[in-house]
């Protein structure tokens, strides 16, 4: 099956060709700073197993509608397919489902309002989201289609887990639970690592750690998450790039009645302006090592805080999970930072975690483990592939829907 998968960000688009019978991945590419001045298309392409190409221009993209239709003419231009019609798939990330959509689903005018209706809990994703949707409706209105939600991974989390300790009924009535997000990252690597340890997945349990800009952590038991550490949205939980994870709720009226603040400059604050961002002026976990490396005591201090909060849920998920099989560190952080990886484990060997210097050193682009071989628990660098899974998802979708 050739599957197009589409994740549309409140100022991106990413988007994929993948043939799911092989998970080969024929085509990549992205638009961004949609709405601004000047966009960043970039697209990469394979020609009959030959060296793959790049492609690159600067142009004006105003709203997602308009760069999917970019994307897809790019597609045809360029000659990796015809038309639309010769899609069997096409794949959108819907990043909240609530407590509506528990797995991947085909979209029809239901399933499209619905999530129309779950907008009010995710305002800069969903819409883009939707905005994909309609338009790929348009374009290809023969292919079918599937939305993939972030949040259906995290379903199985029990009431003890996901309420807040607030009014039942306010609760019910307003949908607020903790949803968790990253879902197809935390199920693929835990896919991935069952697979490594030659394990059934409902045999383990795991602590997953989705370390990029944005950052999770996962509680797995049997193959099933049971606690994560985002919320009602991704904002709660570990620090991130430029989100402020947990804080005391009392902060954002604090800010409103003491610091001039409106409700919207308190969200902008707390979603774009704080995490690693906030405390040292730099989001990118690259310099902000390079920063420490420089002497910058401001970057040490968000380097210790960042991995502090990450011990302190490894702590508190190893203690809901009794038994621990793996610790495992995915995404951009998680995946190229061996001195993000040294310091979160550092000081764990009470818990059976220790890692080896060589091999954690050594950790790069493919599964393998970096705990020492004589650790109580395993500790994996397992490379997630989010439109893999993504992809993957659309084609068990469809053969459900046709059976």
């Amino acid at each position: 099956m050739n599957i197009l998968i589409l994740n549309s960000g409140s100022s991106s688009i990413k988007f994929e060709l993948i043939d799911t019978e092989c998970n080969h991945q024929s085509v990549k590419g992205r638009i961004e700073r949609i709405g601004e001045a000047e966009s960043d298309f970039n697209i990469e392409w394979q020609e009959d197993n030959r060296e793959r190409k790049h492609y690159q221009e600067f142009t004006t993209i105003a709203d997602h509608k308009t760069g999917l239709r970019h994307c897809i003419n790019a597609l045809i231009t360029i000659g990796i397919i015809k038309q639309l019609d010769e899609l069997d798939g096409i794949g959108h990330r819907i990043v909240h489902g609530g407590d509506v959509f528990t797995e991947a689903v085909k979209i029809t005018d239901n399933t499209l309002h619905k999530i129309y209706r779950l907008s009010q809990l995710a305002p800069l994703h969903n819409p883009a989201g939707i905005a994909g949707i309609e338009v790929a409706l348009q374009l290809a209105p023969a292919v079918p289609q599937v939305a993939i939600f972030d949040t259906a991974f995290h379903q199985t989390l029990p009431p003890e887990a996901y309420l807040y300790a607030l009014p039942w009924e306010l609760q019910q009535k307003h949908g607020l639970r903790r949803y968790g997000f990253h879902g197809t990252s935390h199920q693929y690597v835990t896919r991935m690592t069952a697979r490594y340890l030659s394990r059934p997945e409902n045999t383990l349990n795991l602590i997953t750690l989705h370390l990029g800009n944005g950052a999770s952590a996962t509680a797995i038991r049997n193959g099933s998450s049971v606690d994560t550490s985002m919320g009602l949205t991704p904002l709660e939980g570990l620090v991130m790039g430029t989100r402020s994870g947990d804080i005391d709720p009392s902060i954002p009226s604090f800010l409103i009645e003491h610091a001039g603040y409106t409700p919207i400059q308190v969200g902008e604050l707390l979603n774009s302006a704080s995490g690693l961002k906030g405390l040292c002026g730099a989001n990118d976990m690259r310099e902000v090592l390079q920063l420490a490396d420089d002497g910058n005591e401001q970057a040490e201090v968000a380097l210790k805080l960042f991995c502090y909060r990450i011990k302190k849920y490894i702590g508190a998920y190893f203690a809901i999970l009794g038994r621990l099989d793996a610790l495992v560190f995915t995404a951009g952080i998680g995946e190229h930072s061996s001195e993000i990886r040294r310091r979160c484990c550092m000081d764990l060997q009470h818990l059976g975690i220790t890692i080896n210097a060589e091999r954690n050193r050594k950790a790069i682009s493919e599964t393998v483990e970096i705990s020492d071989p004589d650790a109580d628990i395993k500790v994996l660098v397992v490379p997630t592939n989010e439109e893999l899974e993504i992809a993957q998802a659309t084609r068990h979708c469809l053969n459900r829907c046709n059976d």
